[in-house]
């Protein structure tokens, strides 16, 4: 396994994430037209069920989304995303311990998650979004950058890099640098090296070999490439038959220094997490 430093402890709001082993954040998309599992938490009772087998599953964070970011994927408006994030973020809050993460890139989202109990935010577009910054930096929270060019709507329209690896690491140094000019300071920060966005496959393998090379920007990883379409593509399986190739690079992620996993299929990825841990430990 890869030796690196990481911070101990990631203070969440009310709760606080110990860094010293790896965690797996459940995905609860409460969209109609997410690419794995679109419609199928989008109403409150479902989602909250969902997140409730996710924790008993041993999810110790559960990343609520309400605008897909898949390839192509349509922009929500800010009305219509807080309407399907707010309730379930406030449910989680009152009924499950677990760290909730908001996956959005909305300022009002941001800050109506915090008042109602969230512990982080988790932004595709790394704070990029008019006043998305200062609504980070007022929450208190800690935030997940993630590399990505363009929108999702483009975002895969021919992407070019010459050093795609250096090119992510840069990119996210800066938006460290962009959230230090509001006051976010690095023990806040989280970093996402973007797997399927704006990447080729080609690019996806590249980066996710050489991943340990953004460990020089001091920050926990969370990667996610459950079920996306590089796994698709590497082993010719529709995007329901991926939990293999899903665990697959779990396991070399874990290995790799990621702190956090963003998956669909939790407890066969808490299973490939404890396996690791148990052998790291023995004499």
């Amino acid at each position: 396994m890869t030796d690196v430093l990481h911070p101990a402890r990631l203070s969440c709001g009310s709760r606080v994430l110990d860094l010293s082993r790896p965690h797996v954040m459940g995905i609860l998309n409460v969209t109609p037209d997410s690419f794995s599992d679109g419609g199928q938490h989008a109403n409150l009772d479902a989602a909250l069920r969902h997140a409730q087998a996710m924790v008993a599953a041993g999810a110790t964070l559960i990343d609520v989304g309400g605008e897909s970011t898949r390839p192509g994927a349509r922009v929500v408006s800010p009305l219509e995303e807080l309407e399907r994030v707010a309730p379930v973020v406030e449910a989680i809050a009152r009924e499950l311990d677990v760290v909730i993460s908001v996956d959005t890139s909305t300022p009002a989202v941001m800050r109506e998650a915090a008042r109602l109990g969230a512990g982080m935010i988790n932004d595709v577009r790394s704070l990029a979004r008019d006043g998305a910054l200062d609504a980070a930096s007022d929450s208190g929270l800690p935030v997940c950058l993630m590399h990505m060019r363009g929108e999702p709507a483009d975002m895969q329209n021919a992407p070019r890099y010459e050093d795609v690896t250096a090119e992510v690491r840069s990119f996210l140094e800066a938006r460290m640098q962009a959230c230090a000019s509001v006051g976010i300071g690095a023990e806040r920060i989280v970093l996402d090296p973007g797997f399927g966005f704006a990447k080729t496959v080609a690019h996806n393998l590249s980066l996710f070999k050489r991943m340990e090379s953004l460990h020089a920007l001091g920050r926990p990883l969370l990667v996610g490439v459950s079920r996306k379409s590089m796994i698709g593509n590497v082993l010719g399986r529709d995007v329901n038959d991926r939990l293999y190739g899903s665990l697959a690079l779990a396991a070399l992620a874990v290995d790799k220094g990621a702190r956090i996993l963003r998956v669909h299929d939790v407890a066969q990825t808490v299973d490939v997490v404890r396996m690791i841990a148990a052998v790291e430990a023995a004499e």
